[in-house]
């Protein structure tokens, strides 16, 4: 029997896909997420890619992005772009949209909120 972990416990593969290619779509489409919507390239493929990649090994999956691109690096990755308290809030509410819209179980997606929330706080390189 596989180890309960997040990734096993949202369904996987499929569903870390749909989780990644929903909060692109709402942060494409929703207004209230323009700010990050900016921070990223017109095609949002390779941002989803990667995004998707690194749940797949942070959920406690397959390791895809190490396997593929290397340690993420996360801080040190995003320096480039100006992240305050407002993209970081922006990026969660996002977040938690797209684990509404996929169906993640709500026990799980609080616990997964806190996690979120602490590494996209760790992300912020702006004061306030």
């Amino acid at each position: 029997m596989p180890e309960a972990t997040p990734y096993t416990l949202i369904g996987g593969e499929t569903t870390v896909a749909r989780l990644c290619q929903r909060f692109y779509e709402l942060m494409e489409t929703v207004p209230q997420f323009a700010t990050i919507r900016a921070l990223h390239p017109a095609d949002l493929q390779s941002s989803r890619d990667k995004l998707f990649m690194f749940l797949s090994g942070w959920l406690g999956g397959p390791d895809l992005y190490v396997q593929n691109i290397g340690h993420p690096m996360l801080r040190r990755r995003h320096l480039p772009f100006a992240i305050g308290e407002a993209e970081r809030d922006q990026w969660v509410a996002c977040m938690v949209l797209a684990m509404e819209g996929v169906g993640i179980e709500e026990a799980l997606r609080q616990k997964l909120l806190a996690s979120f929330f602490s590494t996209a706080d760790f992300m912020r390189n702006q004061p306030g």
